[in-house]
């Protein structure tokens, strides 16, 4: 029997052609890839949870240790863009290997580092070869994974936006409170650095390094894309803290980051090998597909960022506490994510429906926790997170099957490259845009109430103090606030879906065309 290369089609994602039956080695080696882009994105998302233990065991200053949450996200960022283009020209296994024993080895020293700016640079590297790895996980899920199962390597994918970040709450709480050791923060991601360490130089060959690839790239733009990336994340995640355009240096951070990132996306479209391959835009589930995808990510902060802020906040709940939201919508993850895929691939499902009952529920879910008030604690948002347990899988397999659907096998890199950098950024946009919303709504909501007080205490037999009035009508403010930014994520929801169905119709992949090629090649 000889063997054959499956026929490209419309209908089934790619970026290279797999074989039709998956051997034991590049499985082993998928499986490594997976457990260290899970390991990058709870180091990210632990490293942030845990700030206040790490800056109070260090003694830094609340303003200056928030730079250490920046450092990591600009390294992450700045990676991501060009990851692919690494793997590809270094082999997946080498390029790998090497970043995630650079992350590992950083691991084990920054618990040893009290020196305030080396800490910030070292976490700023760290950023960057963590930042490397989720990329590197798409690419290798559309390359090694046939049409029979790469839908469930996408939902692999997945897991890093919705399993991860969830995950992460229960572990930060671990280490600062049930181990109750900080430097775990650090140290937690070197057991399974290892084993993934240990599958990926098994499973994956070692392939020439392409060094004419080197001659060819568009190092110019690198180099203009680098510092703009690196200036927008540093605006967008200390916008809040320093109040925007009222400091001089998120101003000029803001406004030079853009003008950098457009002059290195017009050097992207016009170079013969970029980094990025822009055109591919130009296709309506590429284009519309990466908006939604952004808009995506800024609702999945509905299901962490805001019931861990109102119970942090609110009950002065530690991550301990918080634990259980976050677990109620990533342990499902292991198992929901694989079944949409099997849904996928059935010949009546379209995925634009699936995709939009998947936006109906967590705009429900957002619905349901719009309902808050100051009573709530982590049981009355056991509903809102069970629909967003369900709703996010199916909204999050389902656009990335749409969008891989219209890719060729060589454009598989550029693909990777540009749904991470967006990934990141569009993390880091929402959780600003979140972030300041809920602090405007919240002083609005506090003079409303105070003028309230205001008009009304006179006619009270007993009026309270005036230091116990101002502390509940924080409270309130801020359970006003949250519930308004609820009710904003849950329209954007629903106005989602419209687009949703603008999208290209994908058949899902006929297996048994494929598997029929196979065994008769």
């Amino acid at each position: 029997m000889t063997s054959t290369t499956l026929p490209v089609r419309p209908g089934v994602p790619v970026a290279e052609a797999a074989p039709a039956k998956p051997s034991l080695r590049p499985m082993g080696g998928l499986v490594g890839i997976f457990l260290a882009a899970v390991m990058a994105g709870l180091n990210n998302r632990v490293g942030a949870l845990a700030l206040a233990d790490v800056r109070g065991a260090l003694g830094f200053g609340l303003d200056d240790a928030s730079w250490l949450s920046t450092a990591y996200t600009a390294g992450e960022l700045i990676a991501m863009p060009f990851a692919a283009w690494f793997a590809v020209t270094l082999s997946v296994r080498r390029f790998h290997l090497w970043m995630l024993g650079t992350c590992t080895v950083l691991a084990v020293l920054l618990p040893f580092v009290e020196d305030l700016d080396l800490l910030l640079g070292l976490r700023f590297l760290q950023g960057i070869s963590s930042g490397t790895l989720i990329p590197i996980l798409m690419m290798a899920a559309l390359k090694f994974l046939p049409p029979p199962i790469r839908l469930h390597g996408l939902a692999l994918y997945a897991m890093t936006a919705t399993f991860a970040p969830n995950l992460a709450i229960w572990l930060a709480g671990q280490w600062t409170d049930g181990i109750a050791d900080w430097r775990w923060v650090y140290w937690q991601i070197v057991p399974m650095a290892v084993v993934a360490g240990l599958l990926v130089s098994w499973g994956l060959p070692s392939d020439p390094i392409q060094m004419d690839r080197f001659r060819q790239a568009n190092w110019v733009g690198m180099a203009i894309g680098i510092p703009a990336l690196c200036l927008i994340t540093a605006a967008l995640d200390q916008g809040v803290r320093l109040d925007w355009f009222n400091s001089p240096s998120i101003t000029v951070a803001l406004l030079g980051g853009f003008v950098l990132l457009f002059v290195y996306l017009l050097t992207e479209w016009y170079h013969p090998s970029p980094f990025l391959k822009l055109q591919m835009l130009e296709r309506r589930n590429l284009g519309l597909g990466c908006t939604l995808f952004v808009l995506l990510l800024v609702l999945l902060l509905a299901g962490s960022l805001l019931p861990a802020s109102y119970l942090g906040l609110a009950q002065d709940y530690r991550s301990m506490q918080t634990a259980p939201i976050g677990l109620i919508v990533a342990l499902p993850q292991l198992v929901l994510g694989s079944v949409v895929a099997l849904f996928l691939y059935q010949r009546w499902v379209d995925a634009r429906l699936v995709f939009a009952f998947g936006l109906a529920l967590i705009a429900l879910a957002c619905f349901a926790g719009s309902r808050l008030t100051a009573d709530w604690i982590w049981e009355q948002f056991a509903v809102a997170q069970a629909l967003q347990a369900f709703g996010q899988p199916m909204a999050v397999v389902s656009m990335l099957f749409l969008m891989t659907s219209v890719v060729q096998p060589q454009e598989g890199p550029y693909l990777s490259g540009t749904i991470n950098a967006l990934r990141a950024f569009g993390s880091l946009f929402g959780a600003a845009v979140v972030g300041q919303f809920t602090t405007v709504r919240a002083r609005f909501h506090a003079e409303m109430l105070l003028d309230h007080a205001g008009l009304v205490s006179h006619a009270l037999p007993n009026p309270p103090e005036s230091s116990q009035l101002m502390g509940m009508i924080g409270q309130q403010s801020l359970v006003l606030s949250i519930a308004d930014a609820y009710r904003v994520l849950g329209v954007l929801a629903l106005l989602m879906i419209p687009l949703v169905l603008r999208l290209t119709h994908i058949p899902a992949p006929d297996l048994g065309a494929a598997s029929t090629t196979s065994s008769n090649g």
